[in-house]
């Protein structure tokens, strides 16, 4: 099987018809598209309904009818299959990457994404921190970066 990618989290109960309370933890809302399967703990689940409440959703799941089935999934982790598009740059990809630029310098490996209001920014094993704006691709385990003058010059 893939590796799953913790993709939310089930959160309270919400009534007596089966929702609950659900955060996403991507920007990926077809998660929540009825018909998808999540991995919740060690259990499949099939979104039967979802729908957006404040900053999270409301979802009832295939199967949870009533208030006692909503509280047995309740606080559980969602896992779910990567998404395949290769248009897109994902964080459990990015991690472990070289980061070389266009040039061919190589500026060493990505340890970590953090998440910025503005844009993501990689953070590299030197400490350097690069903005995701950079990133001109990714294949085979390396991330291409375009860099302007001066980003590297404080290292």
């Amino acid at each position: 099987m893939t590796d799953l990618l913790q993709v939310g989290r089930i959160g309270r109960p919400h009534g007596l018809k089966g929702l609950v309370h659900v955060e996403l933890t991507t920007d990926r809302t077809e998660r929540l598209t009825p018909g998808t399967r999540l991995l919740a703990g060690d259990e499949w689940l099939e979104v039967d309904t979802s729908a957006r409440h404040g900053q999270g959703w409301l979802v009832r799941f295939v199967g949870v009818a009533d208030r006692s089935g909503a509280e047995r999934v309740a606080n559980r982790p969602l896992r779910a299959e990567p998404i395949d598009d290769p248009d897109a740059l994902w964080v459990h990809q990015m991690v472990g990457a070289e980061v070389v630029e266009t040039s061919g310098v190589s500026r060493g490996r990505c340890t970590a994404v953090i998440a910025n209001p503005a844009h993501d920014i990689l953070e590299l094993d030197s400490g350097a921190l690069v903005p995701v704006t950079f990133v001109v691709g990714m294949t085979g385990g390396v991330i291409t970066i375009d860099p302007p003058d001066g980003l590297f010059d404080e290292l």
